[in-house]
């Protein structure tokens, strides 16, 4: 499929019921409502938000993210309607190859979930720091401004209270599967919410390390399906 055929808008899909109403918050400069997405974004959505799998497979620049991004975002404002949004734990895993690819989308994502101070997301890589006050000192020194509300920037905060959706890279996932203190993102009442899983960059896991790759995302299905009905909804780009 061509990358560039356009597709309906934001407005369209909410006026369809694909999307949730408040999308219509979202920044207009970054996200117009009237603005045409291409067509493999606009099916995405309609195939994610109906509980398909996905695998997104287009250029560089296509809006492969929001692919997986706004489908995550529609479940949680169906959850802050539903009352439920205030429960932590983790409800969307995001996997990166590496952290540069980890933290270069942190700042897409900031601006997704502006509008949403109820949603909570976190970056947990070996990166993260352990204490919020040092967390907050280095998000301050590197981009020149306050985290948002939303941002939990600290492995306490984190392990305390799961945030909604989770970034991390796959080897930081193997430690976070054993590590104690990390327990809460997967059992007991703050695992129960698992929904989403999202791998950034799929085709780069081949040979041995697909192979590896592929045996740790089956620990984790099997850990958190353990504790909740149905399987995890899975995006690939």
């Amino acid at each position: 499929m061509q990358q560039h055929t356009p597709g309906g808008t934001l407005s369209e899909l909410v006026h369809d019921g694909v999307l949730h109403p408040d999308f219509d918050v979202l920044d207009p400069d970054l996200f117009p409502q009237q603005r045409p997405l291409y067509r493999h974004q606009e099916q995405a959505l309609r195939k994610a938000v109906n509980g398909d799998n996905l695998v997104v497979a287009t250029g560089t620049g296509s809006g492969k993210t929001e692919c997986y991004l706004f489908p995550i975002l529609n479940h949680l404002l169906n959850e802050r309607t539903a009352g439920t949004i205030n429960k932590p734990g983790v409800r969307a895993l995001l996997l990166y190859p590496m952290n540069a690819l980890a933290n270069d989308q942190m700042k897409r994502i900031r601006s997704l979930f502006e509008p949403y101070p109820e949603i909570t997301f976190g970056r947990y890589t070996g990166e993260t720091e352990h204490q919020r006050v040092r967390a907050v000192a280095k998000f301050r020194d590197q981009l020149q401004t306050e985290p948002p509300p939303g941002e939990l920037l600290d492995r306490a905060a984190i392990q305390a209270n799961p945030p909604h959706v989770l970034l991390t890279n796959f080897a930081m996932l193997e430690y976070l599967l054993l590590r104690p203190q990390d327990s809460s993102l997967f059992d007991g009442p703050s695992g129960k919410h698992w929904s989403f899983l999202t791998l950034d960059e799929v085709h780069v896991y081949d040979g041995a390390k697909g192979a590896e790759v592929g045996m740790l995302l089956r620990r984790v299905r099997d850990r958190v399906n353990a504790t909740k009905r149905g399987a995890l909804q899975c995006f690939g780009t």
